[in-house]
């Protein structure tokens, strides 16, 4: 794993920083109605995506996830001025405005969605392994999924084939307790997800999810055993969301002193800890990234709403195209 040094640090702070006012300015514009429909927002979880990151080849590897999906198609290079574009509805977001909050994608950067249908990314992240295997790429596939969606048959189906195939593929359970509104203790018998690796002889286990060294030191070993050959892992990221699981969600299964106790152990507050501790940077200059972050999240703000909405025909456009049915004319 490439070495956690001090600018390791700061730009973790800086990015995890930059995701945590990101999408709480989606929640206020949510809230103006400015974003419709469904907002799974990610607060609490970025360790996650910033340990993943450290551990990732950005120029080859993958990523595809589920419906909590705004972050990290930035981390993975994203302009963050189009994610939020597409939040808005917008033709300059990440899909014209056509996808929204659920569906974010982008091909250039190698990020898969963002989808919408619980465990339905499971098969398609194996299968986008099994097409880099095919074709003799060293590419890995990184397939995350929450808790509730490994109660799908698919997860049982694509381990096994994943496992028969040897796919370069990591699944990751991002376990922050609740799923949409029920604990995992009602809903499966072993609280321990990471064991249903054990069924497939799959390579798994837990992780501590609020601390991305934790993250970025398992990711990179499971990432290493997908590249050489060694198939797939399935891991257990032990975090928790401060948010609902959506924005409707009124939160009725939890307590308000829970959530403060998780708020100790903040991805965010632990890297800023270290870097005072460490004496990486001084107090002018953290103040001076919490000012650079403020200024993007208004830019990105500012282009949302600045930007048109797509022209009726683009959803004759963005369709596809059949040469023998001439009924419905459109160009994209």
């Amino acid at each position: 794993m490439e070495k956690i040094t001090k600018e390791t640090y700061l730009k973790w702070y800086e990015d995890m920083l930059f995701w945590r006012k990101f999408e709480d300015k989606l929640a206020a514009v949510y809230i103006q109605q400015k974003v419709r429909g469904f907002l799974h927002l990610y607060n609490g979880q970025e360790a996650v995506l910033a340990g993943a990151l450290h551990a990732m080849d950005l120029t080859k590897d993958r990523m595809i996830t589920a419906y909590r999906n705004h972050v990290q198609p930035i981390g993975m290079g994203v302009d963050p001025k189009k994610v939020m574009a597409e939040l808005y509805g917008k033709v300059t977001g990440t899909s014209k405005g056509m996808g929204g909050s659920m569906h974010i994608f982008s091909k250039e950067h190698r990020f898969h969605g963002g989808h919408g249908i619980v465990g339905g990314q499971i098969p398609l992240g194996a299968g986008m392994a099994f097409g880099d295997k095919y074709a003799g790429r060293d590419n890995v596939t990184l397939c995350y999924m929450g808790d509730g969606a490994v109660r799908q048959g698919s997860l049982h189906e694509t381990f096994n084939l994943a496992m028969l195939w040897q796919l370069p593929v990591v699944f990751i359970c991002e376990n922050n307790g609740y799923a949409m509104g029920t604990s995992v203790a009602r809903t499966s018998f072993s609280t321990e997800i990471w064991k249903l690796g054990l069924g497939y002889e799959m390579p798994c286990g837990p992780v501590d999810g609020m601390n991305p060294v934790t993250v970025a030191q398992e990711m990179s070993k499971a990432i290493e055993r997908a590249r050489s050959g060694g198939g797939p892992t399935f891991l257990e990221m032990k975090t928790y969301r401060y948010r609902g699981h959506s924005m409707s969600d009124a939160q009725h299964y939890r307590t308000k002193d829970e959530v403060e106790e998780y708020k100790k152990i903040d991805p965010i507050t632990q890297v800023l800890d270290i870097i005072k501790e460490n004496k990486y940077a001084t107090d002018a200059e953290i103040k001076e990234i919490d000012k650079k972050v403020k200024s993007l999240v208004k830019e990105c703000e500012q282009f949302a709403e600045e930007s048109d909405y797509p022209p009726v025909n683009q959803l004759y456009d963005m369709v596809y195209e059949q040469e023998d049915f001439p009924f419905v004319q459109h160009k994209i």
